[in-house]
């Protein structure tokens, strides 16, 4: 089992950054595939990025792609997503989510994920 706590998120400004966190209790995050969906009101959950347990492969959605990075820090048992030049499109409620084994078209698929945490809010206003 892998509990996930998202934290991060506010108010921010167009053009602002923010960093979201993923911390993980449990069984140790080092096992597991990660992933950042978002889900913003009315629409479905879509997913941001995602990274290989090991840290050396990451993913994105075209639409943060050059604006967004995903990292890990297994001793610490927590996932980033540094989010820059935040849009108003970016507002949304962010997910983290775990899995144990993954292959690569699987990051995508919200579907695939086993753990998910409560999400964290991103307002981003113009």
């Amino acid at each position: 089992q892998v509990q996930l706590v998202e934290s991060g998120g506010e108010l921010v400004q167009a053009g602002d950054s923010l960093r979201l966190s993923c911390a993980a209790s449990g069984r140790t995050l080092g096992s597991y595939n990660m992933g950042w969906f978002r889900q913003a009101p009315g629409k479905e959950r879509e997913f941001v990025a995602g990274i290989k347990w090991s840290g050396d492969t990451t993913y994105y959605a075209d639409s943060v792609k050059g604006r967004s990075t995903i990292s890990r820090d297994n001793a610490k048992k927590t996932v980033y997503l540094q989010m820059t030049s935040l849009k108003r499109e970016d507002t949304a409620v962010y997910y983290c989510a775990a899995k144990f084994l993954m292959t690569t078209w699987e990051y995508g698929s919200r579907s695939k994920y086993d753990y998910w945490g409560q999400g964290t809010q991103v307002t981003v206003s113009s």
